[in-house]
This record gives C-alpha cells, sequence and structure tokens, in this order.
C-alpha cells in the first residue's frame, strides 16, 4: 500500500520530534535505573519480569520517590476529600440557589465518573513519573462501561510539541501492539499486519498515534473530519493508515513538575538529586567491602611451613610446621567505617531534602499543641506550592475539562435550568494542597 501525503507529512513530523528528544533519552534512563527501575527500559530493551536493581545499593531515594507520589495524590486527588468544585465566573450568580444546586449535582456527578472508573490507579501512576522524568503523560478517552477511561502512558512512548503559548497540543505516541489486537481495534489493517497475524497473531507490531490540532475544520459538522483535534493511526514501519478521526478536545494530559522556558520536556526532583543517589550507591558499595573486610579480614600468611589451602571456616584445621613461631595473622586495614556510614547519610538527607521527605514527614521530637500540629501542615504545603500552579493549569484543568465535556455529551448531567444558557463555568480547586496556598 502506497503512503498517502498525510502518512508522509505525520511521518516527517515525527521524526523531527524524536530528534528533538534523543539527549533526554540517555538521562531518563539513567534516572529511571536509579529511581524508578520498574520503568528503567527507555534506551535498554528488558524483558518482563526481569530483575531491574543491579545498580542499587542503598534503597532509600526508591523509598523518597514513593513518599513524594503519595503526598502529592493525598494533598491533590486525594479519593476520600474533595479536590475541585464547579462555580459560575459572574458573581452576580451566586445568589442563584438554582443554578447552584445544578452545579452541585454535576459535581457529584463527576466525582461519581471519576470514583467508578480507573482514575485513581492512573493518576498515582502519573505522579510517579512526573517525579521521576519531570513530564508525564496520561489518555483520557470515552469508555462504554465506565463512561470515563485513563491510562497513564510511559515516557518512552510520548513525543511532544508546544503551541505559541507553552501549552503542549501535539502528541505523537509509538506503541508495540500485538498483531491480533491491532485487527481488533482497527479492522481494516495493512497487508503487512495481516501476514504476521496469520504467522503469528501474538507477535507485536508498532503503531505511531499522531495527535495534533486541526487547521482547516468546520465547527458547524459534527463529523470526526471536522473535529478541532485530528487523531491519525499508522504502523509505524511501513506508514500505512490505520485510522483517521478526531477528537473535540485534546485527550492527553502532558504535565511537566519544573520547566526551562527554552525547554519542552519537564525537569523533576529526581534529576536534582541523581549527583547525590549515583554517590551514595558508590559510597555503599565501598563500606560494604570495608565492613567485609573488617568482618573477615585478609589474612597474613608465613611463606614457609604451612600446609596450603588455609581454611577459614568453624573448626578448620591448618597445619604448621613444628617449633616455628610462625602464626597465621589478621591483616589490619584500619578501616574507619563510621566515617563511611556518616558520609553516606549526609548524602541521604541531601536526597531527602531533594524530595522534601524531613518537610512532608513529621519528625519525632517534644510533644506539640494542635495548633503547632496545624502551623507545621501548612507549611509542610507551601513548599509544594510552587508546584501547584504549574500542576493545576498542566494537569488539572485539562483533566476535569475533558471528563465534564465527556459526562456532557454522554447527557449525564441532569438538564440545566434554561437562564444558565451561555454562562461561564470555572474550576475552584479545593484539595487541602490548594487551600494551605490561601
Amino acid at each position: 500500500m502506497a503512503q498517502t501525503d498525510l502518512a508522509k507529512n505525520l511521518l516527517k513530523r515525527f521524526d523531527r520530534l524524536k530528534s528533538q528528544r534523543q539527549n533526554w533519552e540517555s538521562h531518563w534512563q539513567e534516572v529511571a535505573d536509579y529511581m524508578q527501575p520498574r520503568k528503567a527500559d527507555v534506551t535498554k530493551s528488558r524483558s518482563k519480569g526481569d530483575k531491574r536493581t543491579e545498580l542499587i545499593f542503598d534503597s532509600s531515594p526508591l523509598q523518597s520517590v514513593e513518599l513524594l507520589a503519595a503526598s502529592l495524590h493525598g494533598m491533590l486527588t486525594n479519593p476520600s476529600t474533595p479536590w475541585f468544585s464547579l462555580r459560575f465566573k459572574e458573581d452576580d450568580m451566586e445568589n442563584e440557589d438554582e443554578g447552584k444546586e445544578w452545579l452541585e449535582s454535576a459535581t457529584e456527578t463527576m466525582y461519581s465518573a471519576f470514583n467508578r472508573s480507573n482514575f485513581q490507579q492512573e493518576i498515582f501512576e502519573l505522579y510517579h513519573d512526573l517525579i521521576t522524568f519531570g513530564t508525564a503523560a496520561m489518555f483520557i478517552e470515552e469508555d462504554d462501561d465506565d463512561v470515563l477511561k485513563f491510562s497513564t502512558r510511559h515516557i518512552n512512548e510520548m513525543y511532544i510539541a508546544e503551541n505559541d503559548k507553552g501549552r503542549i497540543d501535539t502528541v505523537f505516541r509509538k506503541f508495540k501492539l500485538s498483531a491480533r489486537s491491532a485487527i481488533q481495534k482497527f479492522g481494516n489493517v495493512s497487508n503487512n499486519i495481516a501476514v504476521i497475524a496469520n504467522k503469528d497473531p501474538y507477535e507485536d507490531v508498532e503503531i505511531l498515534h499522531a495527535v495534533y490540532p486541526r487547521s482547516d475544520f468546520d465547527p458547524k459538522k459534527q463529523d470526526k473530519a471536522n473535529m478541532p483535534f485530528a487523531s491519525v493511526y499508522l504502523e509505524a514501519g511501513s506508514g500505512d493508515e490505520l485510522s483517521v478521526s478526531g477528537f473535540r478536545e485534546f485527550p492527553f494530559v502532558v504535565p511537566r513538575y519544573l520547566k526551562a522556558s527554552h525547554e519542552i520536556y519537564g525537569r523533576s526532583p529526581a534529576m536534582t538529586a541523581l549527583p547525590d543517589v549515583k554517590m551514595l550507591n558508590e559510597m555503599s558499595k565501598t563500606t560494604i567491602k570495608s565492613a567485609q573486610k573488617q568482618v573477615d579480614p585478609p589474612l597474613l600468611v608465613p611463606d614457609d611451613g604451612f600446609i596450603l589451602p588455609v581454611r577459614t571456616v568453624p573448626g578448620g584445621l591448618n597445619f604448621y610446621r613444628s617449633g616455628t613461631r610462625d602464626r597465621i595473622e589478621p591483616l589490619n586495614i584500619g578501616a574507619n567505617t563510621p566515617l563511611g556510614l556518616n558520609m553516606e547519610e549526609q548524602r541521604r538527607n541531601s536526597i531527602r531534602n531533594a524530595f522534601y521527605v524531613n518537610q512532608l514527614m513529621m519528625q519525632s521530637g517534644p510533644q506539640m499543641t494542635a495548633t503547632e500540629v496545624i502551623q507545621r501542615n501548612e507549611e509542610k504545603m507551601r513548599l509544594l506550592g510552587p508546584v501547584l500552579g504549574r500542576l493545576q493549569s498542566e494537569l488539572l484543568k485539562p483533566l476535569i475539562d475533558r471528563a465534564f465535556a465527556i459526562l456532557f455529551r454522554k447527557n449525564l448531567f441532569r438538564p440545566a435550568p434554561q437562564f444558565l444558557s451561555g454562562k461561564d463555568i470555572e474550576i475552584e480547586y479545593v484539595s487541602p494542597l490548594a487551600k494551605a496556598q490561601k
């Protein structure tokens, strides 16, 4: 099958995005090797189920990543407490009881949809990616059973581009799918996939999914060719088109933890802590060797009068020439293990500070009053305040907007009063982290 002009254009754009991402890949691989080994397959090809901790001699960085991810989840999108509400932009609508009732009902419908879907496990996975790689991506689509379906994608699949406002509006995703699954998903597939499916239905084929804003479309028409965002699936190898459709809203949320103004991909606390993490692992190796030498020291054996090999096992017998004063003696290496342990602890503290561990965990000390506890909790949340602004604009707002639009199209909200027609709704964040900033 010959490549279409659309496929040629998209493959050219993909090559450009691929070259822009190359420098990041080795960085992500190194960060994952030391701090999130289960996702350490960016540049390395790892088999499923293999051991991935061969570079790790100290697990405290992994625990720090887990703690910060759990803290963000608990303070931003906790399933047991409200974390957003809807309100009218116009202040004069505050006195309209019927309008406020409808908004409360819509908010409850959204919470119910989030809780019924797989949102909680996928958002927790997203926080892990955000803290480790600095960039995370979640795909939000409609689902027949649960209304909403969320899918956090691995960073090695994602290629992104910004618009003029610095927001992500283009995503190319390259992923693998079994030939059997490709036929189930797309129906009509290329000859190449059909041949592979006949030979081995479980063999993987590479698929390229491109989502980008359309420059020319008719908003009055509701068909797939006139939606604001195009969605094109190609076979990555041959460039054959598998599906061309669209989305009414951008279906991906792609938050960055921190970002330099001239870069597209984000930077993370894990990248900040990487030098200390690598140093801590090297120190741990050296300290282990030092401890081994002290517990089981090298032996000084005279060059004459002993029958080798020397037996160092309990109850071992070593024969030597009678009448000589030669003995087997341990070699005193003069190791200073406490110094090594102190230096390791300094590195651990530095890593904990990069992940806010000391601030997020309640430190043991003298008993505090309830007021002191509240004050410390607020201080702890203010530390994460700078991150909140970016996460609200790049994660929470597009996530809630997309979910609201899907629920609205499925007519899951109760009918709105007539006077609400044309009124703008905005999001108010009421999570513990957002409240602490106020």
